[in-house]
């Protein structure tokens, strides 16, 4: 366990009193909500960022149980110091209606009955899972939202909660995901739900005390990995390597990640959050844009360039949806080989982009305070011997008082030597773009990505020097290595 992870927690569970009445109209009584918080509730209740898991997910997105042998399953960006910084959120994450980590489900005990509920469950939405979302915050005595972020069917959900409660949160962020399933995301679910139904122990849902439908389930969960994977990230994962029983490792892996499955997912609760996938249509069959008229969220979409379960032009429709209600959205693509599931890998892109998003990382947060100097009135030699000497390719000038005054750079030494030109002022620049310490990061970024420069030097309220932007340090930061 590390510094910047949110330690030891335990899941959560909150019981309705109120009877949950479902989008079709059916009544559920004694609904129970698994659910986890990291970080503290400030004074005011507005620092709350909801994360609203994935398919097989669960509420356990950070932080260790006991006797756990990795952490939740998106401890990348939870924790503190990172994206959603536990020092300064309180982030919660709910088990979905439907599911079967501790939310009511096909596998939960119907009160009427007193058996499991299986197929006698009602069919549930996104927005049902949503609904219950909401039950919870405000049981909880939290009104408003500073972000809400998801992906996948996560992504869906965020969407909805925008849709459903448009004044309820300021910030949403949707990776890897859809407005509206396509019919090949529907295809590869109805495969995946008849390899659970023809198992000969599904017993049309009413398996509970008996033998589990595992050999569907496990196939399922085999046809799903292959679709959160890519061609390149199998080639780089598996090759053609095979086992001593001559098996190739892809199918090790696939099989391995089937029969793990069974032992923590109900079958039924497949059925049931695949069909509310499938259903997810927030066009209403008419006009995206119609039905993001009343948002009021600024966004951040996010792709990844080698998803094709959920390709980029489905995430770029939304964009354009919300573009045509003039609405603040920001759109990003993770260049990954590891398919959809790169939002759940890609530690160094999604912290950045997640961090600059939220707004709490600043310039003054990464800039280099070791930096290479000269003073007014330096000789072109002097300025070319310290390049040298730091390995520094731009090199700030700066009067008596500490303010910066010019720059000069590596390009323009060699432009000075080529044309035999002697003298620094010749070549040092005067127009000096620069920022500040508190400038968000994201604007920094974006005013060097559209000068095409490679430094920014950050300066204080007198126009003093205090550090300097490298395009090498927001790449280090997106890299796959960023920590």
């Amino acid at each position: 366990m590390t510094e910047r992870s949110v330690g030891y927690v335990e899941t959560k569970h909150h019981h309705l009193k109120e009877l949950f009445r479902l989008v079709n109209g059916d009544e559920l009584a004694g609904v129970s909500i698994a659910y986890e918080t990291y970080g503290k509730l400030n004074s005011d209740k507005s620092n709350v960022i909801l994360i609203c898991h994935a398919l097989t997910g669960d509420a356990h997105a950070a932080g260790w149980h006991e006797g756990d042998k990795k952490p939740g399953w998106w401890d990348i960006v939870i924790g503190p110091g990172k994206a959603f910084d536990t020092n300064k959120y309180f982030v919660i994450c709910s088990n979905v209606l439907g599911g079967c980590k501790g939310t009511t489900g096909p596998a939960s005990t119907n009160p009427q009955s007193g058996l499991p509920y299986g197929l006698s469950f009602p069919r549930i939405t996104i927005e049902d899972m949503v609904n219950l979302q909401y039950k919870l915050l405000k049981n909880l005595g939290i009104s408003s939202l500073y972000a809400i972020a998801g992906g996948s069917m996560g992504g869906m959900q965020v969407l909805q909660w925008t849709v459903s409660y448009p004044d309820f949160m300021k910030k949403a962020i949707v990776l890897a995901s859809t407005a509206i399933s396509s019919p090949q995301q529907i295809a590869f679910n109805e495969v995946a739900r008849q390899a659970i139904i023809r198992d000969p122990y599904w017993n049309d849902g009413d398996y509970y005390g008996g033998e589990l439908p595992k050999q569907g389930l496990s196939l399922a969960r085999m046809i799903g990995h292959i679709t959160y994977l890519s061609d390149d990230s199998m080639h780089d994962k598996f090759g053609r390597d095979t086992r001593e029983n001559e098996m190739f490792q892809v199918e090790s892996y696939l099989h391995h990640q089937g029969d793990t499955f069974t032992s923590r997912f109900d079958p039924n609760s497949y059925l049931y959050l695949t069909g509310a996938i499938d259903k997810f249509d927030l066009s209403n069959g008419y006009s995206l844009a119609k039905s993001f008229s009343n948002i009021e969220s600024e966004f951040m979409i996010i792709s990844v360039s080698s998803d094709w379960l959920y390709p980029s032009y489905q995430s770029e429709e939304i964009v354009q949806a919300l573009g045509s209600n003039d609405i603040n959205v920001q759109y990003r693509k993770l260049i990954s080989h590891f398919g959809h599931d790169a939002f759940l890998l890609e530690k160094g892109q999604l912290n950045y982009l997640l961090s600059t998003f939220l707004g709490h990382l600043t310039v003054g947060d990464v800039m280099s305070e070791d930096v290479s100097t000269l003073r007014e009135g330096c000789t072109l030699e002097e300025a070319a011997q310290l390049m040298i000497l730091n390995n520094a390719t731009h090199i700030p000038i700066l009067a008596a008082s500490g303010r910066i005054t010019g720059i000069v750079t590596s390009w323009d030494i060699t432009r000075a030597v080529a044309n035999k030109i002697s003298s620094i002022e010749k070549i040092l620049s005067r127009d000096i773009l620069t920022s500040h310490p508190d400038e968000s990061l994201s604007n920094a970024a974006l005013i060097m990505e559209d000068n095409a420069i490679s430094a920014l030097p950050v300066v204080d309220d007198r126009g003093c020097l205090v550090g300097i932007l490298s395009s090498d340090t927001i790449s280090a930061m997106v890299g796959r290595g960023a920590k």
